[in-house]
Protein backbone atom coordinates (compact mmCIF):
# COMPACT_ATOMS: atom_id res chain seq x y z
CA UNK A 1 0.00 0.00 0.00
CA UNK A 2 1.24 3.41 -1.02
CA UNK A 3 1.19 6.11 1.96
CA UNK A 4 -1.84 8.33 1.87
CA UNK A 5 -1.46 12.01 0.72
CA UNK A 6 -0.88 14.08 3.88
CA UNK A 7 0.38 18.07 4.29
CA UNK A 8 3.32 17.86 5.66
CA UNK A 9 5.88 20.66 5.58
CA UNK A 10 9.63 20.01 4.75
CA UNK A 11 11.21 20.09 8.86
CA UNK A 12 14.84 19.09 7.56
CA UNK A 13 18.52 20.08 6.93
CA UNK A 14 21.65 18.75 4.85
CA UNK A 15 24.86 17.58 6.74
CA UNK A 16 27.62 19.66 5.50
CA UNK A 17 30.59 17.82 5.31
CA UNK A 18 33.20 19.42 7.38
CA UNK A 19 35.96 18.18 9.96
CA UNK A 20 33.66 20.16 12.67
CA UNK A 21 31.58 16.67 12.20
CA UNK A 22 34.06 15.15 14.37
CA UNK A 23 33.28 17.48 17.50
CA UNK A 24 29.09 16.61 16.69
CA UNK A 25 30.25 12.89 16.50
CA UNK A 26 31.83 13.28 20.26
CA UNK A 27 29.50 15.57 21.82
CA UNK A 28 26.10 13.91 20.10
CA UNK A 29 27.98 9.91 22.13
CA UNK A 30 28.61 11.61 25.14
CA UNK A 31 24.95 14.07 25.46
CA UNK A 32 23.11 10.57 24.33
CA UNK A 33 24.71 8.14 26.79
CA UNK A 34 26.01 10.29 29.39
CA UNK A 35 26.33 14.00 29.34
CA UNK A 36 22.21 14.30 28.95
CA UNK A 37 22.32 12.98 33.06
CA UNK A 38 24.83 14.66 35.09
CA UNK A 39 28.73 14.63 34.28
CA UNK A 40 30.17 17.75 33.66
CA UNK A 41 31.01 18.91 30.22
CA UNK A 42 32.55 22.58 30.43
CA UNK A 43 36.60 20.83 30.36
CA UNK A 44 35.51 18.78 27.92
CA UNK A 45 33.71 21.05 25.33
CA UNK A 46 36.62 23.76 26.06
CA UNK A 47 39.50 21.23 25.23
CA UNK A 48 36.91 19.96 22.25
CA UNK A 49 35.85 23.32 21.12
CA UNK A 50 40.10 24.32 20.79
CA UNK A 51 41.59 21.86 19.91
CA UNK A 52 39.19 21.11 17.19
CA UNK A 53 37.99 24.29 15.58
CA UNK A 54 41.35 26.02 15.42
CA UNK A 55 41.61 27.88 18.47
CA UNK A 56 38.27 30.21 17.50
CA UNK A 57 36.16 31.34 20.42
CA UNK A 58 32.92 31.18 18.62
CA UNK A 59 31.08 28.11 17.44
CA UNK A 60 29.03 27.79 14.65
CA UNK A 61 26.70 24.53 13.97
CA UNK A 62 27.37 22.16 10.65
CA UNK A 63 23.87 22.08 9.49
CA UNK A 64 22.44 24.34 6.84
CA UNK A 65 18.66 24.52 6.83
CA UNK A 66 16.77 23.90 3.38
CA UNK A 67 13.07 24.51 4.58
CA UNK A 68 10.69 25.86 7.19
CA UNK A 69 9.14 23.79 9.92
CA UNK A 70 5.79 23.04 11.43
CA UNK A 71 4.24 22.30 14.50
CA UNK A 72 3.18 18.65 15.81
CA UNK A 73 0.36 16.75 15.50
CA UNK A 74 -1.53 15.37 18.59
CA UNK A 75 -3.70 12.42 18.19
CA UNK A 76 -5.02 9.45 20.38
CA UNK A 77 -4.41 5.81 18.89
CA UNK A 78 -6.86 4.08 18.00
CA UNK A 79 -7.38 -0.10 18.02
CA UNK A 80 -5.93 -2.00 15.70
CA UNK A 81 -7.44 -1.32 11.77
CA UNK A 82 -5.54 -2.37 8.99
CA UNK A 83 -1.84 -3.95 9.24
CA UNK A 84 1.06 -1.42 7.49
CA UNK A 85 1.87 -3.23 3.89
CA UNK A 86 5.55 -2.62 3.67
CA UNK A 87 7.02 -2.25 0.42
CA UNK A 88 8.89 -4.75 -1.29
CA UNK A 89 11.76 -2.83 -2.63
CA UNK A 90 13.38 0.99 -1.59
CA UNK A 91 16.16 2.91 -3.04
CA UNK A 92 18.57 4.21 -0.78
CA UNK A 93 17.58 7.69 1.17
CA UNK A 94 20.32 10.18 0.79
CA UNK A 95 21.77 10.09 4.42
CA UNK A 96 22.60 14.04 4.10
CA UNK A 97 18.85 14.56 5.09
CA UNK A 98 18.21 15.18 8.44
CA UNK A 99 15.15 16.17 10.53
CA UNK A 100 14.70 20.11 11.22
CA UNK A 101 12.31 19.57 14.29
CA UNK A 102 10.69 21.96 16.88
CA UNK A 103 13.07 24.90 17.54
CA UNK A 104 14.39 25.09 20.56
CA UNK A 105 14.92 28.59 22.60
CA UNK A 106 17.59 26.99 24.95
CA UNK A 107 15.83 28.08 28.20
CA UNK A 108 12.40 25.92 27.53
CA UNK A 109 12.35 21.96 28.11
CA UNK A 110 13.66 19.77 25.51
CA UNK A 111 13.27 16.43 24.10
CA UNK A 112 15.37 14.10 22.32
CA UNK A 113 14.23 10.96 20.69
CA UNK A 114 17.18 8.21 21.07
CA UNK A 115 16.75 5.75 18.06
CA UNK A 116 18.85 2.30 17.74
CA UNK A 117 18.43 0.04 14.30
CA UNK A 118 17.10 -3.45 14.61
CA UNK A 119 20.15 -6.07 14.16
CA UNK A 120 18.78 -7.85 11.39
CA UNK A 121 18.58 -4.78 8.82
CA UNK A 122 21.27 -3.68 10.32
CA UNK A 123 23.63 -6.98 9.57
CA UNK A 124 21.67 -7.35 6.02
CA UNK A 125 23.15 -4.03 5.19
CA UNK A 126 19.17 -2.68 4.89
CA UNK A 127 18.45 0.46 3.39
CA UNK A 128 15.48 1.16 5.18
CA UNK A 129 15.49 -0.33 8.46
CA UNK A 130 13.24 -0.29 11.38
CA UNK A 131 14.16 1.04 14.53
CA UNK A 132 15.11 -1.83 17.53
CA UNK A 133 14.87 1.32 20.44
CA UNK A 134 13.16 4.20 20.93
CA UNK A 135 14.03 6.29 23.82
CA UNK A 136 12.56 10.08 24.82
CA UNK A 137 14.54 11.69 26.55
CA UNK A 138 13.91 15.43 27.88
CA UNK A 139 15.55 17.79 30.26
CA UNK A 140 14.08 21.18 31.57
CA UNK A 141 16.47 23.63 32.78
CA UNK A 142 14.21 25.77 34.72
CA UNK A 143 13.06 22.78 37.11
CA UNK A 144 16.77 20.97 36.87
CA UNK A 145 14.87 17.97 35.99
CA UNK A 146 15.29 15.07 33.59
CA UNK A 147 13.36 11.95 32.18
CA UNK A 148 13.99 8.97 30.08
CA UNK A 149 10.78 6.97 28.81
CA UNK A 150 10.75 3.66 26.67
CA UNK A 151 8.42 3.10 24.00
CA UNK A 152 8.24 -0.72 23.23
CA UNK A 153 8.86 -1.17 19.44
CA UNK A 154 5.56 -3.55 19.53
CA UNK A 155 3.25 -0.40 20.13
CA UNK A 156 0.32 -0.24 17.90
CA UNK A 157 -0.45 2.74 16.89
CA UNK A 158 -0.70 5.63 13.84
CA UNK A 159 1.57 6.32 11.64
CA UNK A 160 1.25 9.40 9.94
CA UNK A 161 0.74 9.30 6.25
CA UNK A 162 -0.37 5.21 6.69
CA UNK A 163 -2.79 3.50 8.70
CA UNK A 164 -1.71 1.52 12.16
CA UNK A 165 0.95 -0.42 12.51
CA UNK A 166 3.87 -1.21 15.11
CA UNK A 167 5.89 1.87 16.15
CA UNK A 168 9.48 0.43 15.24
CA UNK A 169 7.84 0.33 11.54
CA UNK A 170 7.73 3.78 11.22
CA UNK A 171 11.74 4.40 10.64
CA UNK A 172 11.31 1.49 7.85
CA UNK A 173 8.50 3.01 6.29
CA UNK A 174 10.11 7.03 6.35
CA UNK A 175 13.21 5.39 4.37
CA UNK A 176 11.35 3.07 2.38
CA UNK A 177 8.98 5.58 0.45
CA UNK A 178 12.03 8.36 0.66
CA UNK A 179 9.83 11.07 2.84
CA UNK A 180 10.99 13.70 3.66
CA UNK A 181 13.46 13.32 6.66
CA UNK A 182 13.48 9.64 5.66
CA UNK A 183 13.24 7.04 8.73
CA UNK A 184 14.21 9.35 11.36
CA UNK A 185 11.79 11.96 10.52
CA UNK A 186 8.69 9.63 10.38
CA UNK A 187 10.08 7.86 13.80
CA UNK A 188 9.73 11.68 15.41
CA UNK A 189 6.40 12.43 13.80
CA UNK A 190 4.88 9.22 14.97
CA UNK A 191 6.16 8.97 18.24
CA UNK A 192 4.97 13.25 18.78
CA UNK A 193 1.48 11.71 17.84
CA UNK A 194 1.76 9.20 19.74
CA UNK A 195 2.20 10.83 22.89
CA UNK A 196 1.56 14.76 22.05
CA UNK A 197 4.67 15.30 23.25
CA UNK A 198 6.93 18.26 20.79
CA UNK A 199 10.34 16.77 19.90
CA UNK A 200 13.35 19.14 18.83
CA UNK A 201 16.00 16.53 18.76
CA UNK A 202 16.79 13.15 17.60
CA UNK A 203 19.68 11.22 17.35
CA UNK A 204 20.67 7.67 15.92
CA UNK A 205 23.32 4.98 16.56
CA UNK A 206 23.86 1.97 15.24
CA UNK A 207 25.47 -1.04 17.15
CA UNK A 208 28.97 -1.07 15.90
CA UNK A 209 29.38 2.86 17.50
CA UNK A 210 28.09 1.63 20.54
CA UNK A 211 30.27 -1.48 21.16
CA UNK A 212 33.00 1.09 19.93
CA UNK A 213 32.39 3.40 22.51
CA UNK A 214 31.96 1.04 25.25
CA UNK A 215 35.14 -0.48 25.06
CA UNK A 216 36.91 2.88 24.70
CA UNK A 217 36.00 3.43 28.13
CA UNK A 218 36.73 0.20 29.71
CA UNK A 219 33.28 -1.40 30.03
CA UNK A 220 30.41 -0.42 31.97
CA UNK A 221 29.72 -1.70 35.27
CA UNK A 222 26.79 -3.35 35.62
CA UNK A 223 24.52 -4.90 39.34
CA UNK A 224 23.04 -7.55 36.97
CA UNK A 225 19.36 -8.28 39.05
CA UNK A 226 19.14 -12.11 38.14
CA UNK A 227 20.33 -14.64 36.03
CA UNK A 228 20.12 -14.08 31.90
CA UNK A 229 21.21 -16.06 28.86
CA UNK A 230 22.67 -13.02 26.29
CA UNK A 231 22.88 -13.45 22.67
CA UNK A 232 26.19 -11.37 21.58
CA UNK A 233 25.89 -10.56 17.91
CA UNK A 234 26.48 -12.95 14.90
CA UNK A 235 24.90 -16.94 15.36
CA UNK A 236 25.72 -19.99 16.56
CA UNK A 237 26.46 -21.53 20.19
CA UNK A 238 29.63 -19.38 20.86
CA UNK A 239 28.01 -16.49 20.86
CA UNK A 240 25.44 -17.27 24.02
CA UNK A 241 26.73 -15.97 27.35
CA UNK A 242 25.10 -16.14 30.48
CA UNK A 243 25.12 -14.14 33.13
CA UNK A 244 24.94 -14.47 36.90
CA UNK A 245 23.88 -11.65 39.88
CA UNK A 246 25.98 -9.46 40.74
CA UNK A 247 27.99 -6.78 39.61
CA UNK A 248 29.87 -6.91 37.10
CA UNK A 249 32.21 -4.91 34.00
CA UNK A 250 30.77 -5.66 30.85
CA UNK A 251 32.66 -5.14 27.59
CA UNK A 252 30.87 -3.45 24.25
CA UNK A 253 29.71 -6.46 22.67
CA UNK A 254 28.62 -7.70 26.07
CA UNK A 255 26.76 -4.95 27.62
CA UNK A 256 24.84 -4.40 23.95
CA UNK A 257 24.03 -7.85 24.30
CA UNK A 258 22.31 -7.22 28.15
CA UNK A 259 20.49 -3.93 26.59
CA UNK A 260 18.78 -6.28 23.54
CA UNK A 261 18.08 -9.19 25.45
CA UNK A 262 14.45 -10.04 25.15
CA UNK A 263 13.73 -13.65 26.70
CA UNK A 264 12.70 -12.68 30.52
CA UNK A 265 9.77 -12.86 32.01
CA UNK A 266 8.81 -9.33 31.33
CA UNK A 267 9.99 -9.19 27.23
CA UNK A 268 10.37 -6.27 25.93
CA UNK A 269 9.25 -4.56 29.16
CA UNK A 270 12.46 -5.74 31.39
CA UNK A 271 14.49 -4.73 27.98
CA UNK A 272 13.58 -1.43 27.85
CA UNK A 273 14.70 -0.88 32.10
CA UNK A 274 18.08 -2.28 31.02
CA UNK A 275 18.86 -0.32 28.19
CA UNK A 276 18.33 2.72 30.71
CA UNK A 277 20.45 0.89 33.19
CA UNK A 278 23.36 0.77 30.15
CA UNK A 279 22.50 4.34 29.32
CA UNK A 280 23.05 5.77 33.13
CA UNK A 281 25.99 3.35 33.94
CA UNK A 282 27.84 4.42 30.75
CA UNK A 283 27.46 7.95 32.32
CA UNK A 284 28.83 6.86 35.47
CA UNK A 285 31.59 5.06 34.30
CA UNK A 286 32.49 8.27 31.86
CA UNK A 287 32.59 10.20 35.50
CA UNK A 288 34.24 7.88 37.99
CA UNK A 289 37.18 7.49 35.70
CA UNK A 290 37.20 10.29 34.16
CA UNK A 291 37.40 9.19 30.55
CA UNK A 292 37.17 12.53 28.62
CA UNK A 293 40.85 13.26 28.74
CA UNK A 294 41.32 9.65 26.74
CA UNK A 295 38.48 10.16 24.28
CA UNK A 296 39.61 13.28 23.69
CA UNK A 297 43.29 12.20 22.99
CA UNK A 298 41.61 9.54 20.54
CA UNK A 299 39.30 11.58 18.54
CA UNK A 300 40.43 11.40 14.93
CA UNK A 301 40.47 7.75 15.61
CA UNK A 302 36.96 7.66 16.77
CA UNK A 303 35.87 9.83 14.16
CA UNK A 304 37.25 7.60 11.43
CA UNK A 305 35.72 4.72 13.41
CA UNK A 306 31.87 6.25 14.46
CA UNK A 307 31.23 8.85 12.38
CA UNK A 308 29.43 6.64 10.16
CA UNK A 309 27.25 4.77 12.67
CA UNK A 310 25.79 7.93 14.15
CA UNK A 311 23.51 10.84 12.81
CA UNK A 312 21.66 13.87 14.18
CA UNK A 313 20.25 16.92 14.15
CA UNK A 314 22.08 18.51 17.23
CA UNK A 315 24.50 20.83 15.92
CA UNK A 316 27.67 21.63 17.92
CA UNK A 317 26.29 24.85 19.99
CA UNK A 318 22.90 23.15 20.89
CA UNK A 319 25.09 19.99 22.11
CA UNK A 320 27.56 21.72 24.18
CA UNK A 321 24.22 23.93 25.74
CA UNK A 322 22.70 20.93 26.53
CA UNK A 323 25.39 19.23 27.61
CA UNK A 324 26.13 22.45 29.96
CA UNK A 325 22.99 22.51 31.17
CA UNK A 326 22.14 18.76 31.97
CA UNK A 327 25.25 18.84 33.71
CA UNK A 328 23.66 20.82 36.64
CA UNK A 329 20.74 18.24 37.19
CA UNK A 330 21.15 15.80 40.21
CA UNK A 331 20.82 12.03 39.95
CA UNK A 332 17.53 12.12 42.00
CA UNK A 333 15.94 14.59 39.71
CA UNK A 334 16.10 12.21 37.03
CA UNK A 335 12.82 10.20 36.49
CA UNK A 336 12.53 6.71 34.40
CA UNK A 337 9.71 5.37 33.02
CA UNK A 338 8.77 2.40 30.61
CA UNK A 339 5.21 2.19 29.40
CA UNK A 340 4.28 -1.21 30.54
CA UNK A 341 2.33 -4.08 31.15
CA UNK A 342 0.22 -1.77 32.86
CA UNK A 343 -0.77 0.77 30.00
CA UNK A 344 -1.41 -1.75 27.56
CA UNK A 345 -3.58 -4.37 26.31
CA UNK A 346 -1.66 -7.76 24.64
CA UNK A 347 -3.11 -8.39 21.17
CA UNK A 348 -2.83 -9.19 17.56
CA UNK A 349 -2.98 -7.39 14.33
CA UNK A 350 -5.07 -7.89 11.56
CA UNK A 351 -2.27 -10.25 10.07
CA UNK A 352 -1.53 -11.88 13.18
CA UNK A 353 1.58 -10.34 14.53
CA UNK A 354 1.71 -9.78 18.57
CA UNK A 355 1.15 -5.82 19.17
CA UNK A 356 0.84 -4.01 22.18
CA UNK A 357 -2.53 -1.67 22.35
CA UNK A 358 -1.79 1.33 24.10
CA UNK A 359 -4.17 2.26 27.28
CA UNK A 360 -3.94 5.97 26.45
CA UNK A 361 -5.20 7.89 29.26
CA UNK A 362 -3.00 5.32 31.35
CA UNK A 363 0.14 6.16 28.94
CA UNK A 364 -0.55 9.81 29.30
CA UNK A 365 -0.74 9.52 32.73
CA UNK A 366 2.88 7.67 32.58
CA UNK A 367 4.10 10.48 30.22
CA UNK A 368 2.97 13.68 32.28
CA UNK A 369 4.64 12.00 35.16
CA UNK A 370 7.79 11.81 33.50
CA UNK A 371 7.62 15.07 31.83
CA UNK A 372 6.18 16.74 34.49
CA UNK A 373 3.38 18.40 32.38
CA UNK A 374 1.31 19.73 35.60
CA UNK A 375 3.14 19.52 38.59
CA UNK A 376 6.32 20.34 39.68
CA UNK A 377 9.33 18.36 41.21
CA UNK A 378 9.13 20.66 44.90
CA UNK A 379 11.48 22.96 46.39
CA UNK A 380 13.29 23.47 43.34
CA UNK A 381 10.47 25.11 41.44
CA UNK A 382 9.82 27.05 44.28
CA UNK A 383 9.48 31.13 44.05
CA UNK A 384 8.84 33.66 41.52
CA UNK A 385 11.23 34.30 38.38
CA UNK A 386 13.23 37.19 39.76
CA UNK A 387 13.71 34.56 43.13
CA UNK A 388 14.71 32.09 40.80
CA UNK A 389 17.13 34.25 38.89
CA UNK A 390 18.29 35.67 42.34
CA UNK A 391 19.40 32.56 43.34
CA UNK A 392 21.03 31.57 40.52
CA UNK A 393 23.17 34.56 40.83
CA UNK A 394 24.66 35.07 37.31
CA UNK A 395 26.84 37.92 36.34
CA UNK A 396 26.24 40.04 33.07
CA UNK A 397 27.74 42.83 30.73
CA UNK A 398 25.69 45.55 29.42
CA UNK A 399 27.19 46.44 25.78
CA UNK A 400 26.00 49.03 23.36
CA UNK A 401 25.92 48.08 20.03
CA UNK A 402 23.97 51.45 19.03
CA UNK A 403 26.74 54.22 20.33
CA UNK A 404 23.54 55.89 21.73
CA UNK A 405 25.73 58.40 24.32
CA UNK A 406 24.60 57.12 28.01
CA UNK A 407 22.48 54.30 26.95
CA UNK A 408 24.74 51.42 28.40
CA UNK A 409 24.80 53.12 31.60
CA UNK A 410 21.36 53.93 32.04
CA UNK A 411 20.60 50.48 30.49
CA UNK A 412 23.18 48.99 33.37
CA UNK A 413 20.93 50.94 35.67
CA UNK A 414 17.73 49.95 35.24
CA UNK A 415 18.96 46.22 35.25
CA UNK A 416 20.37 46.78 38.61
CA UNK A 417 17.40 47.83 39.96
CA UNK A 418 15.51 44.98 38.58
CA UNK A 419 17.57 43.00 40.76
CA UNK A 420 20.22 41.69 37.89
CA UNK A 421 24.05 41.70 38.93
CA UNK A 422 25.58 43.72 36.45
CA UNK A 423 29.34 43.48 37.31
CA UNK A 424 30.42 45.83 33.99
CA UNK A 425 29.11 48.19 30.69
CA UNK A 426 30.45 49.46 27.74
CA UNK A 427 30.22 49.57 23.97
CA UNK A 428 29.93 46.59 22.05
CA UNK A 429 32.55 45.69 19.08
CA UNK A 430 29.90 45.55 16.47
CA UNK A 431 26.50 46.90 15.63
CA UNK A 432 23.32 44.75 16.28
CA UNK A 433 19.97 45.60 15.32
CA UNK A 434 18.37 43.85 17.94
CA UNK A 435 19.40 43.12 21.35
CA UNK A 436 20.55 40.08 21.86
CA UNK A 437 21.52 37.83 25.19
CA UNK A 438 24.82 36.17 25.10
CA UNK A 439 24.58 33.01 27.40
CA UNK A 440 27.98 31.63 28.33
CA UNK A 441 27.46 29.02 30.98
CA UNK A 442 23.77 28.01 31.10
CA UNK A 443 21.36 30.51 32.99
CA UNK A 444 18.42 29.52 32.31
CA UNK A 445 16.53 31.07 35.12
CA UNK A 446 18.34 34.37 34.47
CA UNK A 447 17.68 34.21 30.66
CA UNK A 448 14.17 34.00 31.38
CA UNK A 449 13.46 37.06 33.14
CA UNK A 450 15.81 39.01 31.09
CA UNK A 451 13.52 38.11 28.20
CA UNK A 452 10.22 39.21 30.41
CA UNK A 453 11.74 42.42 31.78
CA UNK A 454 13.14 43.45 28.29
CA UNK A 455 10.06 42.50 26.05
CA UNK A 456 12.12 39.98 24.12
CA UNK A 457 10.99 36.72 22.63
CA UNK A 458 13.25 33.40 23.15
CA UNK A 459 14.73 33.76 19.58
CA UNK A 460 16.81 36.46 20.63
CA UNK A 461 19.05 34.00 23.42
CA UNK A 462 22.48 33.07 21.72
CA UNK A 463 24.66 30.17 23.33
CA UNK A 464 28.11 30.66 22.95
CA UNK A 465 29.70 28.72 25.84
CA UNK A 466 33.06 30.08 26.88
CA UNK A 467 34.55 28.74 30.58
CA UNK A 468 36.74 31.79 30.49
CA UNK A 469 34.51 34.44 29.79
CA UNK A 470 34.17 37.00 32.75
CA UNK A 471 30.46 37.21 32.82
CA UNK A 472 27.85 34.74 32.25
CA UNK A 473 25.66 36.78 29.96
CA UNK A 474 26.19 39.79 27.55
CA UNK A 475 23.17 41.53 27.27
CA UNK A 476 23.92 43.14 23.90
CA UNK A 477 21.54 46.58 23.09
CA UNK A 478 20.30 46.78 19.42
CA UNK A 479 18.45 49.64 17.79
CA UNK A 480 15.20 48.67 18.62
CA UNK A 481 16.08 49.28 22.24
CA UNK A 482 16.33 53.00 21.52
CA UNK A 483 13.33 53.50 20.31
CA UNK A 484 11.40 50.76 22.55
CA UNK A 485 12.71 50.91 26.23
CA UNK A 486 11.53 51.41 29.49
CA UNK A 487 14.36 53.93 30.92
CA UNK A 488 13.06 57.16 32.50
Amino acid sequence: MRPTEINRHTRFKVISESSTLLAIVLVAILLITASLFGFGSFMFTRYLTISRLGGQGSLTGVFQAITGSSGSQTAEAALPGEAVQQPESANPLSPAIEPDLVPWDGASRVTLLLLGLDYRDWQAGEKAARSDTMILLTLDPINHSAGILSIPRDMWVAIPGFQHGKINTAHYLGDAYHLPGGGPGLAVDTVEQFLGVPINFYAQVDFAAFIRFIDEIGGVKLNIPEPITIDLLGSGVETKKRLTPGIQVLPGEWALAYARARYTSGGDFDRAERQQQVILAIRDRVLSFEMLPVLISKADVLYQELASGIHTNLNLDQAIQLATLASQIPEENIRRGVIGKGYVLFGHSPDDLSILIPLMDKVHGLRDEIFTISGSLGPLTAGTNKEKMRAENASLAVLDATQNPGLFEQSAEYLRSRGLNVISQGIAPQAYSQTVLIDHRGRPHTLRYLLEILGLSPTRIRSSFDPSSPVDIKVILGSDWVTSNPLP
